[in-house]
């Protein structure tokens, strides 16, 4: 693949552009145990593209190979045009991946505006020693990534936690404070494991708009793992589906809503 292909225009307004990153016959093995069977399919630009499927069908270890994290025993991963060998995380966040986990991984004893600020660090030029010092244009540098953060602050609308230690937060809003670090890298593709798992209603209501938010103001790419169904048909673009490590469907949500072979797959049901 040398160029992304041809976009579109979604039926309210939004710019959806050609492949982002495209994924070819992705196997993943942990010794004898195959977590994902020769997956293939697509993320374009400016798109909200969801991976679901029954506990234990291998989308966290979809989600890892997309990041970076994981990489793959057979097939290969390419983005923007390019095919991407073995990462690092660093390098993964310079590519313009961020992402957020079903297990909050924030530091309890900062502050909301620091654990944030912590999102910056791959943008950040200035040496360690002159960010301790405060030296030459560490100063500067770092007034500019707190002015970068506390938008993001107004954005997600936390202002009034902004100086409290997240261990003090509620569930809730830890799951926003988590957002709010991975958009301070600045993302080009956002990865979010299961945004909405443990959230009550108005907490799920709050974290779908933003999500769309950040889709339509950033033009971010998202892709979601998420459980609540009635959340993925509302959010996305476009939705692949796992089960037993294999794809048993990819389409708009509309198409798998009405797929057998996903109707199945979650609820158990056997048709001749």
């Amino acid at each position: 693949m040398n160029a992304m292909s041809e976009g579109y225009i979604t039926a309210d307004g939004r710019k959806i552009g050609g492949t982002l990153m495209e994924l070819r016959n992705i196997t993943l093995r942990f010794g004898g145990v195959v977590a994902i069977k020769d997956i293939s399919f697509d993320i374009r630009d400016g798109e909200i593209r969801a991976i679901i499927g029954p506990n234990g069908a291998g989308k966290s270890s979809m989600l890892n190979v997309i990041s970076g994290f994981y990489t793959p025993t057979e097939g290969g991963v390419w983005y923007k045009g390019y095919q991407r060998g073995p990462m690092r995380p660093y390098q993964v966040a310079r590519m313009g991946i961020a992402r957020t986990f079903q297990n909050i991984a924030l530091f309890d004893g900062m502050s909301v505006l620091d654990n944030i600020m912590t999102g910056r660090l791959t943008l950040m030029k200035s040496g360690l020693l002159s960010q301790a010092m405060w030296w030459g244009g560490a100063s500067k540098e770092e007034e500019a990534h707190r002015e970068k953060v506390e938008k993001i602050i107004d954005f997600l609308e936390i202002q009034a936690i902004r100086k409290t230690p997240v261990g003090r937060l509620p569930y809730g809003l830890k799951k926003r404070v988590e957002l709010a670090r991975a958009l301070a890298a600045e993302p080009k593709m956002l990865l979010l494991d299961e945004p909405m798992a443990g959230m009550n209603v108005e907490e799920k209501e709050d974290m779908c708009r933003f999500i769309l938010d950040v889709n339509d103001e950033f033009g971010t790419t998202i892709v979601l793992i998420e459980h609540d169904m009635g959340v993925v048909m509302d959010l996305s673009d476009r939705v692949v589906v796992m089960d037993y490590g294999k794809k048993i469907g990819d389409g708009p949500p509309d198409e798998i809503r009405n797929n057998q072979a996903v109707i199945d797959a979650y609820l158990g049901v056997a048709h001749d």
